[in-house]
């Protein structure tokens, strides 16, 4: 059965990934570790470029390179009006490293730098969205790159114990609840990673890929 990497150390966001594309009927998923990938301090470099798509596909094809598998990434971020479109490409490092404490995790530590960065906004001036930009290489003659978006509002403190980054303080606003207080399913079919992968799998789909549910 031929394989499809899916280039992350994120267990969380290979949970979510998997849950949109399923099992792979002749693509079945596997993971970095899965396959005896130890972690390269390489990997912390490739996502250096001023945009979500590029970043995607310089991961998609770092993997590909190191396994010679058909290879699935993605990038993701927060986008704040009221901060200019910041953290945007830089949401997994926006807190300085001063910032972070002792203990702290550095999803923490962005959620907390980020409400720093917003005290004193009003609520009708805190919108903003979600943003996943998901690469897959090696499946054809050329790369299959698909974006989503959702919109919401960040709230002033966080709710919900589930999801990771920034979802608790993500509002979805026609759910009136953060992402981090949704089902996994529920985020699936609002987020933005989910209207990503699942515009990807329909590409898969439309290639040939059998992509069906096990």
């Amino acid at each position: 059965m031929s394989q499809l990497l899916v280039a992350t150390r994120s267990r969380p966001k290979l949970l979510e990934i998997q849950a949109i594309l399923g099992t792979a009927g002749g693509l079945r998923l596997c993971t970095p570790d899965e396959l005896g990938l130890e972690e390269d301090p390489e990997e912390e470099s490739i996502e250096v470029f001023e945009t979500f798509e590029e970043n995607a596909l310089a991961k998609a094809r770092w993997f590909q390179a190191r396994t010679g598998l058909p290879s699935v990434a993605d990038d993701s971020g927060l986008e704040v009006d009221a901060l200019g479109g910041r953290p945007g490409v830089r949401s997994k490092r926006f807190a300085p490293a001063t910032f972070q404490r002792s203990g702290e995790s550095r999803s923490e530590a962005n959620i907390r730098f980020l409400l720093r960065e917003l005290e004193g906004v009003p609520d009708g001036d805190r919108g903003a969205r979600f943003v996943c930009v998901a690469a897959l290489v090696g499946l054809g003659p050329s790369p299959l790159v698909h974006r989503g978006e959702v919109e919401g509002r960040i709230l002033s403190r966080e709710r919900g114990d589930g999801g990771f980054g920034y979802d608790p303080v993500f509002l979805d606003p026609e759910l009136g609840r953060t992402f981090a207080e949704l089902t996994r399913h529920e985020k699936a079919a609002r987020s933005h990673r989910g209207r990503a992968f699942g515009a990807l799998r329909a590409g898969m789909e439309t290639r040939g890929a059998d992509v069906s549910h096990g």
